[in-house]
C-alpha cells in the first residue's frame, strides 16, 4: 500500500521529539477539556449539537485531510501532474455546495444523527440496515488505512517499529475520542489543520525556492514530461492518452458528479461534523466555509510532489527506488532543519490522527445507534448508549488496526481510497438523490438501489477491468468507471422496483424530499446569521466561481 525507500531516514533530534511530545500532550489535554461537556449520548456522538459554524467548517475540511490524502495526493501530482487538481476544484467544491444549500436542511432539519437514518426515515428499516452495515464496515477500513500508512512511515522516517507507532498512535485516538467524544475529536482535528499547514507551507515555500521558483518548476517539467503535464484538461479529448487514462467525459461525470457527490453528501464521517452545528444556519455554513480553504488544499500537496519530481527525477521510475508515495517524505529530509522537521513529523502525524479519527468516530455513531440500539438492545437508557459508544469506539480502533491489510495489493493509496468510494458512496448517493427529489421512490426502490449499485461497481472492478474483459489505462480510470456504472444501475433498479412497488404515504414524508418542509427547517435564523457575509448562497456561488479561476492557469 505505502512503499518507502530505506534511505529516508530523517535526521530527527531531541528538539523535534520535544515538538511531538508537546503535541500529544495538548490533544489529551483537549481530549478532557472536551470530558466536561459529556453527558447524553448526543453530547457524545454530536457533540449537544452545540458547535459553531467556523470550528465545524475547520473540522470538515480536516477530516478528509488524512495523511492519506496528503501521502496520496502528493503521490497523485508526481504521477500524474496537473490532472490531480481535478479532485479538489471539481471532484469535491461543487459537491461540497450541493450538501450545504441543498442536502444539509434535510439531514439537519430531520433532525436525524447519523446518514443511514435518515434512510430509515425515507425508505425503511431494510435499507436504514444494509446502509448501516456498509457504513461501519468502509469506516473501519479507511480508519485502518490511516494507521497502517501512519506506522510505515514512521518506520521509515524515524525508525519506529511499526508496532510501536500502530500502538502509540491508535492509543492517542482512542483515548481523546472515548474520553471526550465527538466535541473531542473536532476540536483536535481544528488544531491538527493548523498543525498540517504549519508543516505542509514552509515545505512547499522552501521547495520551490529550491527548483527555482515556480517558473523553474514549470519548465523543468515540460523539458522532462511535456507541456501537457501541467495542464488539467490538455489530452483528455474521448479517445486521447494521458496519464490520468481518463478523458473529460469520465472525469466529469465519474469524478465531478458521481464518485464526489457520492462521497461528500453521503460520507457521515464528513456530515457527523455539520451535524454537530450549533443552529440549521451553522451546519448549511459547514460545508461551505470548509469549500474555502478546500480549494487551495492543491499549492501545499499537489505542487510539492510535482516539487519531489524535479528533485528527484527517478521518483516512481522503478520498483527497488523512490516511488510516488516518497514524494512528502523526500521533500521532508532533503529540505528542513531540525525544529521545522520536528513540526513537519507532528504535521504528517496530526493529519493521520485526523483521518483515523473521523473515520471511528463516525463507526462509533452508526454502530450504537443504528445497529446496536436499532436492532440489538432497543429501549435502553441513555447511560447505556454513551457507555456503549465508547465500547464501541476501542473496538473500532482494534478492528482498524487489522483491516488495513486489506490494502497491501495496492501501490497507491488514493487508488485504494477511491475505490472504496465508488463501491460504497456512490451506491448511497443513487438512493439519496432519486429519493430525496421524486417522491414516488418507494421503501423497496431504495433497499435494490442500494444492493445492486454495491455489487455492480464490484463487479465492474474485480471482474471487467481486473479480469481483462474491458480495457481502462489506469486503476483511477477503473474507479471512475465503477463509480459511472454503480450509479445507473442503482438508479435503473430504483427506477424499474418504484414502477411497480407500493410508494409511502405523502404525509411520512415531510422534511425528507425536496419540496416538503419538517418543524426543523422552520427554525429562525440566530443572531448575526442573516448577516450578508453569512448567506449560504454567497458562500456557495463564491466557492465555485472561485474553483473555476482557480482552473484558467492550468488550462492552456
Amino acid at each position: 500500500m505505502i512503499t518507502l525507500a530505506e534511505g529516508l531516514r530523517l535526521p530527527t533530534n531531541g528538539l523535534d521529539y520535544t515538538i511531538l511530545a508537546i503535541y500529544f500532550v495538548v490533544v489529551l489535554g483537549i481530549g478532557f477539556a472536551a470530558k466536561r461537556s459529556v453527558k447524553t449520548s448526543l453530547d457524545f456522538f454530536l457533540s449537544g449539537r452545540s458547535l459553531p459554524a467556523w470550528v465545524t467548517g475547520l473540522a470538515f475540511v480536516a477530516a478528509n485531510l488524512g495523511a492519506t490524502e496528503i501521502l496520496g495526493m502528493a503521490a497523485n501530482g508526481a504521477q500524474y501532474g496537473a490532472y490531480t487538481v481535478h479532485w479538489y476544484w471539481i471532484g469535491a467544491i461543487p459537491a461540497m455546495v450541493f450538501l450545504g444549500l441543498v442536502m444539509m436542511p434535510f439531514y439537519y432539519g430531520s433532525k436525524v444523527r447519523s446518514v443511514p437514518e435518515f434512510l430509515l426515515h425515507r425508505f425503511g428499516p431494510s435499507s436504514h440496515l444494509l446502509s448501516s452495515v456498509i457504513f461501519a464496515v468502509s469506516s473501519v477500513l479507511i480508519a485502518g488505512v490511516n494507521l497502517y500508512a501512519m506506522a510505515i512511515v514512521l518506520q521509515a522516517l524515524l525508525g519506529w517499529p511499526q508496532w510501536v507507532a500502530i500502538v502509540v498512535a491508535a492509543a492517542f485516538v482512542l483515548a481523546y475520542i472515548t474520553i471526550g467524544g465527538l466535541s473531542s475529536a473536532i476540536y483536535n482535528e481544528v488544531l491538527q489543520f493548523f498543525v498540517i499547514l504549519a508543516a505542509l507551507i514552509p515545505l512547499t515555500i522552501v521547495g520551490l525556492k529550491r527548483v527555482g521558483g515556480w517558473d523553474g518548476l514549470t519548465d523543468s517539467l515540460n523539458s522532462s514530461h511535456g507541456d501537457a503535464f501541467l495542464t488539467a484538461w490538455k489530452g483528455t479529448g474521448i479517445g486521447e492518452a494521458n496519464p490520468l487514462g481518463a478523458n473529460w467525459l469520465t472525469i466529469v461525470l465519474g469524478l465531478g458528479f458521481v464518485m464526489s457527490f457520492g462521497y461528500w453528501t453521503t460520507n457521515f464521517a464528513e456530515v457527523q461534523r455539520a451535524l454537530s452545528a450549533k443552529n440549521l444556519s451553522a451546519a448549511k455554513r459547514t460545508p461551505l466555509i470548509a469549500a474555502f480553504p478546500k480549494i487551495f488544499i492543491p499549492l501545499v500537496v499537489v505542487v510539492p510532489g510535482l516539487i519531489a519530481l524535479v528533485m528527484e527525477p527517478t521518483l516512481g521510475k522503478s520498483k527497488d527506488g523512490l516511488q510516488y508515495n516518497d514524494a512528502i517524505p523526500v521533500l521532508m529530509r532533503d529540505l528542513l532543519p531540525n525544529g521545522v522537521l520536528g513540526i513537519a513529523v507532528t504535521g504528517l502525524l496530526a493529519a493521520f490522527m485526523a483521518g483515523m479519527a473521523a473515520n471511528v468516530s463516525s463507526f462509533n455513531t452508526v454502530f450504537t445507534n443504528d445497529i446496536w440500539a436499532a436492532y440489538l438492545k432497543k429501549g435502553r437508557e441513555d447511560r447505556y448508549y454513551l457507555k456503549t459508544g465508547r465500547v464501541v469506539t476501542a473496538v473500532g480502533v482494534l478492528i482498524g488496526m487489522g483491516t488495513a491489510f486489506i490494502a497491501s495489493s495496492f501501490s497507491n493509496i488514493m487508488n485504494y481510497l477511491q475505490t472504496l468510494f465508488s463501491f460504497f458512496n456512490v451506491p448511497l448517493f443513487v438512493v439519496f438523490i432519486i429519493g430525496m427529489f421524486w417522491k414516488r421512490t418507494s421503501a423497496a426502490a431504495g433497499f435494490w438501489g442500494l444492493l445492486s449499485g454495491t455489487v455492480a461497481a464490484m463487479i465492474n472492478y474485480f471482474w471487467l477491468y481486473k479480469q481483462g474483459i474491458i480495457a481502462i489505462p489506469s486503476e483511477q480510470g477503473a474507479n471512475f468507471v465503477s463509480s459511472i456504472v454503480a450509479f445507473v444501475v442503482g438508479a435503473l433498479v430504483m427506477v424499474l422496483v418504484t414502477l411497480v412497488t407500493k410508494p409511502k404515504p405523502v404525509e411520512s414524508l415531510a422534511g425528507l424530499v425536496y419540496g416538503s418542509r419538517s418543524p426543523g427547517m422552520e427554525e429562525l435564523p440566530a443572531e448575526g446569521d442573516d448577516a450578508w457575509y453569512r448567506k449560504p448562497a454567497l458562500l456557495g456561488w463564491g466557492a465555485i466561481v472561485l474553483a473555476a479561476v482557480c482552473y484558467i492557469p492550468f488550462s492552456f
